[in-house]
Parts: C-alpha cells; sequence; structure tokens
C-alpha cells in the first residue's frame, strides 16, 4: 500500500500546500508546525478529510474510504487522543471493544501484560512516559480489523526524546504497516542526525 499525499491544502491557514508519501513497509517523517496544523494534516492522511487543494491517492487511485478502512488516526490532538485522566487499563479495554474482543479489565491487564506495559495499567494515560504512551496507542491501533497504515500525529508534543518514538515507529513499519509520523521541525532535525549517523555505520 502506497497513499501519496500531493501539494494538499485546507483553508487559508489551516494547512498550507504540504506534500508526502507513505507506504507499506517504511516509517515517514513530514513537518507540521503549530498547534492545528498537525491534526489536520492527519486527518486529510488517514482519508478523513477533504481537501481544497491538491490530492490524496491510495495505490494510485482517490478513494477516501478505502484509507480510511486501511489507515488508523493515532493520538490526533482533540480527534482521537484519549482522555489524560483515563486509566491505560480504561483505554486499554475500550479499544479491545473497538476491535470485538472482550472489553473487560482481566482482558485488558492480561493483552497489556502481552505488550510489556503491565506496570502502567493503573496509571492516567496522561502521565505514562511519551514513548510508551506511542507504543500503547500503536499497539492498539494495529489491533483494527483490516489496518495497514498508521497516521500518528504530533508525538513530540508530549516531550521525550524523539528518537524514542521514532525507533517505535520504525518497529511497526517492520512489522509490514505503512507508518506516517507527523512531528515539528526539532524532530525532523534529531531524527536526521539519527538516520545520517546509522547511515554512517553501515
Amino acid at each position: 500500500m502506497r497513499i501519496v499525499v500531493d501539494a494538499v491544502a485546507k483553508g487559508r491557514s489551516e494547512l498550507p500546500a504540504t506534500t508526502t508519501a507513505y507506504e507499506t513497509g517504511t516509517a515517514t517523517l513530514v513537518v507540521a508546525e503549530t498547534e492545528q496544523r498537525p491534526t489536520v494534516l492527519g486527518l486529510v492522511a488517514s482519508g478523513r478529510m477533504k481537501v481544497d487543494a491538491g490530492s490524496v491517492t491510495i495505490d494510485g487511485r482517490a478513494d477516501r474510504g478505502a484509507i480510511r478502512r486501511r489507515v488508523a488516526l493515532v493520538d490526533a490532538p482533540i480527534v482521537s487522543e484519549p482522555e489524560p485522566n483515563v486509566t491505560v487499563t480504561g483505554v486499554v479495554a475500550e479499544e479491545l471493544m473497538f476491535a470485538g474482543r472482550a472489553p473487560t479489565p482481566f482482558a485488558a491487564a492480561r493483552w497489556l501484560e502481552q505488550i510489556g506495559l503491565e506496570a502502567i495499567a493503573s496509571l492516567p494515560v496522561g502521565n505514562i512516559d511519551p514513548a510508551a504512551r506511542v507504543r500503547l496507542l500503536l499497539e492498539l491501533a494495529a489491533l483494527r480489523k483490516d489496518v495497514e497504515g498508521l497516521v500518528l500525529v504530533a508525538p513530540d508534543r508530549h516531550g521525550g526524546e524523539p528518537l524514542g518514538w521514532w525507533r517505535i515507529a520504525r518497529e511497526f513499519a517492520e512489522r509490514g504497516y505503512a507508518v506516517l509520523v507527523i512531528a515539528g521541525s526539532a524532530s525532523r532535525t534529531a531524527i536526521d542526525r539519527f538516520d545520517d549517523a546509522e547511515e554512517a555505520t553501515r
């Protein structure tokens, strides 16, 4: 699966012309600054918002419905972020229900144990480590039926080291997902330096 976001724009200033692409087996980082633009770009790139200019295609065709079915929008402010005061167990139980599984505290606890996050089960999701949050929410999104792509919005807003969540995004790409991460330019700089250093050691 390859999704191409070509010169898309929304409103007068909601989203200036932006171009990116993401595909199966690859993690892509795209920069969007300001409070609102990352969410707008996430909605567009996941097939959940019409654009005023440009186009979004999946495997060469315009099909917003197919993109919406096959791509999960993860942690977008206001749109898909979990309430910060809900416990991790509560967030997991709700997502298990959406995935057609038993939404019980026991099932949530068992699932958290399977992915190695049982230690944070009782914490409010707004209080967990940024990297753990990214892993938790990506793992939950991956449970949903037919999901092949993951659009992660502004993980850098939670603080922490950009390389922490970038490594997790790459792990999901290695598992066969198409991953798009929307973040700020400071994160872009840090990740570019990491990627350049990694390339130099090969």
